[in-house]
């Protein structure tokens, strides 16, 4: 069992029994599992970021009309079945935040966006795998808030990785 699929299966556990949960009750109880796209190892990337030399403060409005604060950390290419892309990495104390809204957004993926939780490698690399890539909160049901994707991550290529539309 890959790394992957342990983690996977670890997160149906948390969904379908843990009280903090996403899931309401109800769905708890009907609760078969999360959808996924098949390991994709050329979506598991190490990039190097441009790193942004002000750390612009952002608001984001969330799915409930807050408003969450982030520092636009730096961004970086990469490439998707031969097209590239760009994406730009936000970060909240030492933690980053990568939400982004590809070309399945609405059909096969969450319509918001997936989110990533990049890892930093040091001097400016970073591990982005988008087989990690999750549905916030708010995609399960809407007692949650969840920090819509900024326009500069909404990006035409299809990533075939993470998450799929949550079928409840």
């Amino acid at each position: 069992m890959t790394q992957l699929t342990e983690f996977r299966k670890s997160k149906d556990q948390f969904f379908r029994y843990d009280h903090h949960s996403p899931l309401t009750h109800e769905q708890q109880h009907h609760f078969e599992g999360l959808n996924y796209f098949p390991e994709n190892p050329e979506l598991r990337k190490t990039v190097t970021v441009d790193v942004f030399p002000e750390k612009e403060e952002v608001t984001i409005q969330t799915s409930t009309g807050d408003v969450q604060t982030y520092q636009r950390y730096g961004r970086f290419e990469f490439t998707v079945d031969g097209q590239t892309a760009a994406l730009t990495v936000y970060s909240s104390g030492e933690d980053y935040f990568l939400p982004f809204v590809d070309g399945l957004a609405g059909k096969e993926t969450y319509g918001a966006g997936r989110y990533l939780d990049p890892v930093s490698l040091g001097k400016d690399k970073f591990l982005i795998d988008f087989n990690y890539a999750y549905n916030p909160y708010c995609a399960y049901n809407e007692r949650w808030s969840c920090p819509m994707t900024p326009a500069e991550n909404r990006i035409s290529v299809s990533v075939r990785a993470g998450e799929k539309n949550y079928k409840n």
